[in-house]
């Protein structure tokens, strides 16, 4: 019997790094040698702090990175496509909405103020799937659906909206091209628990159907424990921890001290945070960027950065 040759990853990151050129020629290394695997129905959450490089991983991705930004390494979808490789114009017209979703984070900002989000949603039913006239109300609302957004409110502008509803509207624009893989930057911000609930289940369904991958990054660990089945952590532009969500989040456990900080943080653990605060990006310790905030830190830890080994960056894992 032939052994089954297991399927491609729906994206495949190797080394993935984004420094930004900053004034002077100094440069400010935001992510450093990501690398993570996607595989087909999977949904992986990507979790730390603000400002360690979460978001400008997944900008990065999509060609959405500033004029100063330079990359490095590869991110490639199932087919092989290098997303890095690829110029503005490949990527508005075959890649963002139709092969790579977004749900962005700050969402209002990504809608056109002048427009209802009845507008938005229809205008992009129409562009990724054909959808002839007749039936793009119909279709309009069934997105909105799918995301928890009211029809009631379908026809308000942008600056009508409060974070929560421009988060759904964001959300039903992201799934309406049911691209391969989606990419969502803090999809529950401005949710009640509810709410955070039914969009977190609508991603999970979204995931599985037809070998679809979604990224999430997210502070929401309670969302991430309900949808993920792999969760990668990220300090000071690093993936320090990747382990199934299970292991991570019952037994054993995390195995990087930042890692378990996290987690008894929670008010629902023991809910102690982590003393200090993460160094800057463009002043890197040559050790682990963590040693100073850590009890278990040693001369080694302060001197040689841990590389990433069997899913943990730490010396003492």
């Amino acid at each position: 019997m032939k052994t089954p040759v297991p399927p491609e990853p729906v994206l495949a990151l190797d080394r993935l790094s984004v420094r930004f050129r900053m004034r002077g020629g100094r440069y400010v290394a935001a992510v450093s040698d990501a690398t993570l695997v996607l595989a087909p129905g999977e949904c992986l959450a990507l979790v730390g702090e603000s400002g360690c490089g979460k978001s400008v991983l997944a900008s990065a991705l999509l060609g959405l990175l500033p004029g100063n930004a330079e990359t490095a390494g590869s991110a490639r979808l199932a087919d092989g496509t290098d997303l890095l490789a690829l110029d503005e114009r490949t990527l508005a017209r075959s890649i963002r909405g139709r092969r790579v979703g977004l749900v962005p984070q700050s969402p209002a900002a990504h809608l056109t103020p002048v427009r209802t989000v009845r507008s938005h949603l229809e205008e992009t039913v129409r562009e990724l799937t054909g959808t002839g006239r007749a039936e793009l109300r119909s279709a309009a609302e069934a997105a909105a659906d799918r995301a928890a957004f009211p029809a009631t409110h379908l026809d308000l502008h942008p600056h009508e909206l409060s974070g929560g509803l421009a988060q759904r509207a964001a959300t039903a624009l992201a799934l309406i091209g049911d691209a391969p893989l989606l990419l969502a930057d803090e999809p529950t911000t401005g949710l009640d628990r509810d709410l955070v609930h039914r969009t977190v289940d609508e991603l999970r369904a979204h995931t599985r159907d037809a070998g679809r991958a979604l990224l999430m990054i997210t502070h929401d660990l309670a969302a991430a424990h309900r949808i993920a089945d792999t969760v990668a952590v990220m300090y000071a532009g690093r993936i320090v921890e990747t382990a199934p969500a299970g292991a991570f989040f019952g037994a054993p456990g995390p195995r990087h001290p930042y890692a378990r900080g996290l987690l008894e943080a929670l008010p629902e653990r023991a809910f102690t945070p982590i003393p200090g605060a993460p160094p800057e990006l463009g002043a890197l310790p040559p050790g682990c960027a963590f040693a100073a905030r850590c009890a278990r830190a040693d001369s080694r830890c302060r001197a040689e950065r841990p590389a990433l080994t069997e899913g943990v960056a730490c010396h003492h894992a």
